[in-house]
């Protein structure tokens, strides 16, 4: 069946002669099983189904290359303020292993999480999750395309004070686990949904045995796939592989070989030239640059605690190409681009050092770049049909000078009115039309009682959930 979305107010396409994203006024967009056919103005071929475009925008789906659908939910109002003094304000080390999803809960949490994604206008989703029965059918229901990325590593991280990470290391679990994600990432690929690819991930630059890391990523090489790794996260990490390798975390995968245009940092924040971590060196952009490698940046959960990247628009400059992504909750890919921005300006110091133009790239092309992929992120022939409609009529979207900075800016998700994903509707008149997202939600609400109830068993100090993250106000 031919679709045509007839005479949008304004289309976001791609101009490949310029190799960019166009505003295109009063023009059409085509699409057939799943691909676009026309993307410009007076379509006059056949058509089976019309979509007035009266007063929206025709925008490509976004591109989210680093996401924890299967955990972060949970974790909505227990940690927004927290983060542990003895690891630089960090929550990796003390908080991440016992605010845990369990086994009933993980499929709340993932619709939860796909419903916000979705309703934010992102198509394609990273998921770095660890492997848990049907998740490629979870994924396949919501109708979202979904590069699946099974984390493996050779140990875990650990405190017994608050103020010292430690390592429970088993290195043949890893290389098993290893070869279980690559086994998973096939099943994905094949998947008869047909929107299921794959990545792999071993998990943190400070869990990983270098054989575990060099056997990940030409294995990643081999299949064609992107490989992406948590690095330069955290100060901790950072003094732990100084200590290890006499390298930085960036520093330590150049020498490894490890960096390249299919290789992906998850926060790459921690460089040599990072105010609180200044190394001997001052070479880590340039290495991310020189390499193609990409940063996935995700600056809500790092600006809970007063971290930040050192900026977007400066690593932008030094040539390194950058995705966007929604760490933590709430997953809302528009919220994130905002605080993208707003960070990056301040932290530089200049309102200059970044723009909606840079911004938009990041999350469409720059995205799909980092995933190997030319046909997402942008509005074109042969493309797929990946189309988020933006109502410019919403009170929000007005007055609308420039559609895309209204919608960053001030509208966000609630100018969103209905998403494609392969030409199919997976997003109709503000709402998720494939997941019932207020029944995730209520299920996930009653699994967090039961998540906090077993935190004494699992902090290293048996205290309470209500301890760990007390109240706004106390309870009269």
């Amino acid at each position: 069946m031919i679709t045509v979305i007839r005479n949008a107010d304004m289309v976001v396409a791609w101009d490949a002669a310029a190799k960019s994203h166009v505003y295109m006024p009063d023009a059409d967009v085509v699409f057939e099983d799943g691909v676009l056919r026309f993307v410009g103005r007076g379509y006059d071929g056949p058509a089976d189904h019309v979509v007035s475009g009266s007063g929206m925008m025709a925008m490509p789906g976004l591109v989210n290359i680093h996401s924890h659908p299967s955990s972060e939910p949970m974790n909505k109002g227990l940690i927004d303020e927290i983060g542990s003094p003895g690891f630089y304000n960090s929550s990796l080390y003390e908080y991440l292993p016992i605010f845990r999803a369990d086994a009933e809960a993980i499929p709340h949490c993932v619709r939860v999480a796909l419903s916000e994604l979705l309703l934010s206008g992102v198509t394609t989703l990273a998921d770095l999750s660890m492997a848990h029965p049907g998740w490629l059918d979870l994924l396949a229901e919501a109708g979202m395309r979904v590069c699946i990325a099974p984390m493996f590593r050779s140990g875990r991280w650990y405190t017994k004070n608050g103020h010292m990470v430690e390592y429970a290391w088993d290195e043949a679990a890893g290389e098993k686990a290893m070869g279980e994600a690559l086994s998973l990432i096939e099943r994905a690929e094949q998947h008869p949904s047909g929107r299921l690819f794959g990545m792999v991930v071993p998990a943190q630059i400070d869990t990983c045995t270098e054989g575990l890391l060099r056997d990940s990523f030409a294995e990643a090489k081999a299949r064609g796939v992107s490989w992406q790794i948590h690095a330069a996260q955290s100060v901790s990490e950072f003094h732990e592989i100084t200590r290890r390798h006499g390298h930085t975390p960036i520093g330590w995968l150049d020498h490894l070989g490890l960096l390249s245009e299919r290789s992906i940092i998850g926060h790459g924040i921690f460089l040599d030239d990072h105010p609180s971590t200044r190394w001997h060196t001052d070479t880590d952009v340039g290495r991310l640059a020189e390499t193609g490698t990409t940063v996935a940046h995700c600056p809500t959960v790092f600006a809970r605690r007063g971290i930040t990247l050192k900026d977007f628009g400066r690593y932008r400059r030094a040539g390194v190409n950058m995705g966007v992504g929604t760490d933590t909750y709430p997953h809302n890919m528009l919220d994130e681009m905002r605080l993208v921005a707003y960070l990056a300006r301040t932290q530089a110091g200049n309102p200059r050092t970044l723009n909606s133009t840079d911004l938009f790239e990041a999350a469409t092309i720059g995205g799909a770049r980092a995933l190997g992929r030319d046909d997402i992120g942008r509005l074109a022939p042969g493309c797929r049909a990946d189309i988020v409609l933006v109502d410019m009529t919403h009170p929000m979207m007005r007055p609308s000078h420039d559609p895309v900075r209204s919608l960053i800016y001030a509208a966000g998700d609630r100018a969103v009115r209905t998403v494609y994903v392969d030409g199919e509707k997976v997003v109709e008149d503000g709402r998720v039309v494939t997941i019932d997202y207020p029944e995730a939600a209520a299920a996930l609400h009653e699994a967090q009682r039961r998540i906090k109830a077993n935190v004494p068993n699992l902090d290293w100090d048996h205290r309470t959930a209500e301890e760990i993250s007390p109240l706004t106000f106390r309870t009269a």
